[in-house]
């Protein structure tokens, strides 16, 4: 399935945050890339790019490419609750997503990888799809002959587990339980979901 593959720090001074995680160039070039980077000049954004941008900031976040956003985006407005939450929990809820809050992978695009090469188990069970929708009580592990992994003990080591309330960290199978769909205030992503709304409502 197609990714973007491109230079994720220009994409992360285009937003201004750290999208991909800790980035060293976007802390000495806090502003857009480009020759008028630094025009402070430039022309007011439109309320539909305001929109726009943060549709972009999700997909470049969760690496998830138009058609498959537009997919999701369906599914949460068919659904019970507020869209826009909805939304933001249905992302939260892909497999590739778990691997990354469980540390088992240091950025959500290495927790695609594991998961493609059949490195991650589903309640005991290889999956290797990385959007696959995980479900409260579902139990994510590391695969048994992949434990030794240097990337994977690499980035375990340190990380604080405790971080995510909605899952539960069993250092025994080196994986951990989808307990419970996260609250809205517990998910630390940066996005304005009901401008992702509005965007779409036009």
């Amino acid at each position: 399935m197609a990714r973007y593959t491109g230079p994720q720090t220009r994409i992360a001074r285009k937003f201004g945050e750290p999208i991909f995680g800790p980035d060293k160039v976007l802390d000495k070039k806090n502003y857009p890339p480009g020759a008028h980077g630094l025009n402070k000049k430039r022309r007011k954004t439109s309320e539909y790019g305001i929109q726009l941008k943060e549709k972009q900031k999700a997909k470049y976040t969760y690496g998830i490419l138009e058609k498959q956003f537009r997919k999701i985006f369906a599914n949460a407005t068919a659904a019970r609750g507020v869209t826009g939450v909805v939304l933001l929990q249905m992302l939260e809820s892909r497999l590739d997503n778990i691997v990354f809050r469980l540390g088992i992978a240091p950025s959500r695009a290495a927790a695609r990888q594991i998961v493609t090469h059949r490195h991650i188990l589903v309640n005991g069970t290889i999956c290797n799809i990385p959007s696959a929708i995980i479900k409260p009580g579902d139990i994510v592990a590391v695969r048994e002959k992949s434990k030794s992994l240097e990337s994977v003990t690499n980035s375990l080591s340190g990380f604080n587990h405790s971080k995510y309330p909605w899952i539960e960290w069993d250092e025994d199978i080196m994986g951990g339980k989808y307990v419970s769909i996260p609250e809205r205030e517990d998910i630390p992503e940066n996005i304005k979901e009901q401008l992702i709304v509005e965007l779409y409502s036009k």
